[in-house]
């Protein structure tokens, strides 16, 4: 019972808090000593109008429009006016999950800069077990490609993200994530945060300057919808088809269709119903395409006992994994979200002939 009433305040707290912002930094304290926190911005669950299970006069819709976007504040501020948005070129974007690691390049840019010709081991936390990055920066490396570096390890860090919260990390005690996994516009957000984050740093603007006007740049050439109702209206065009409201988050079921993938390009999804004769705009971080920058850092992770190490790496002794086993981990998400996606297809088509048949009775009775 006591785990229970700590999960319905759990769940209360995650989804009725304003979207989390840290203390805005000026121009003159862009360098923190540490790394930002986990999460910066609280955002966003796919979908509308969805219930909460344990809290039923609480529904969540996390969509916002292009004229609420403000300027772009260093780790966050209730101005900026995050949620999702949908784009003609582009599908959704999570504005929240795009600035997030737009700021880990600005932070991880200004470490790689500060300790060229050494080697530097951060710790970044716990997120799903021990998390640390170790560098090796030659003396000689240009800003522009210390910048490249820095966006390709915060896309690597947005991709653990991902897959941690599949196997069960979680922000909140008690209140699994697995919802907000691989969701169709994350991936898709995450990259293009890493490669505007990149473009803001070699822009020579300041970088909140820089930041604030390519991404509004970008949103103009994916052809941003210029309304809240545009962008619940394309979510409504894929309910029953990319997710449910016939689930309750934190239900994992909520989601019917999860792009899993990590590439270094990656097509959007759009609406199939509101797809136009605009090409679509892939998105690709040139600095995978770099070799030597991958020489220059390692992720690694010692992972708690939510991963089946065992399942996925079934050669292995211990419980440690890099950046160079994500493709692993990935197929075998693909192979899960698969299984469940059938699953889910099952379940609804039953609450779907409940559902007719309620309505027959009533047809019946009236007749």
């Amino acid at each position: 019972m006591k785990t229970k009433v700590l999960s319905i305040v759990s769940l209360f707290v995650l989804f009725t808090v304003s979207p989390r912002s840290s203390k805005r930094l000026s121009s003159a304290h862009r360098h923190p000593t540490g790394p930002p926190p986990r999460i910066i911005r609280t955002c966003c669950a796919f979908g509308s109008d969805l219930k909460i299970s344990g809290i039923p006069f609480k529904k969540i819709t996390e969509v916002t429009s292009f004229d609420k976007i403000g300027k772009h504040v260093y780790l966050g501020d209730k101005s900026e006016g995050n949620g999702i948005v949908y784009t003609e070129r582009g599908g959704f974007i999570d504005l929240g999950h795009l600035r997030d690691i737009a700021d880990w390049t600005n932070y991880l840019y200004h470490e790689i800069i500060r300790n060229k010709g050494k080697e530097r081991i951060i710790t970044l936390g716990r997120e799903g077990g021990k998390k640390t990055l170790t560098l090796w920066i030659p003396q000689d490396l240009s800003d522009q490609r210390a910048a490249s570096l820095a966006g390709r390890i915060a896309y690597d860090l947005s991709v653990w993200h991902e897959i941690g919260t599949w196997f069960g990390t979680s922000y909140i005690p008690f209140v699994p994530e697995r919802y907000s996994a691989f969701s169709p516009e994350d991936q898709y957000s995450n990259l293009t945060g890493a490669v505007l984050g990149v473009a803001a740093l070699q822009s020579g603007q300041p970088y909140e300057e820089a930041m604030t006007k390519l991404l509004h740049d970008r949103l103009i050439d994916l052809n941003v919808v210029k309304t809240r109702q545009a962008t619940l209206d394309a979510m409504e065009n894929v309910v029953g088809d990319w997710w449910t409201r016939d689930k309750k988050l934190p239900s994992k079921k909520v989601l019917i269709k999860r792009y899993v993938v990590a590439d270094s390009t990656l097509v959007p999804w759009v609406v199939p119903q509101l797809k136009t004769n605009q090409n679509l705009l892939p998105v690709s971080i040139p600095a995978y395409q770099d070799v030597g920058l991958a020489e220059m850092y390692e992720l690694d992770f010692k992972l708690n006992r939510k991963f089946p190490i065992a399942r996925i790496f079934p050669e292995r002794g211990d419980r440690c994994i890099s950046q160079r086993d994500f493709p692993a981990m990935i197929r075998y998400i693909e192979a899960e979200t698969d299984v469940l996606q059938f699953e889910i297809a099952a379940e609804l088509e039953k609450v779907q002939r409940r559902k007719e048949r309620r309505a027959q009775r009533r047809k019946n009775r009236r007749n």
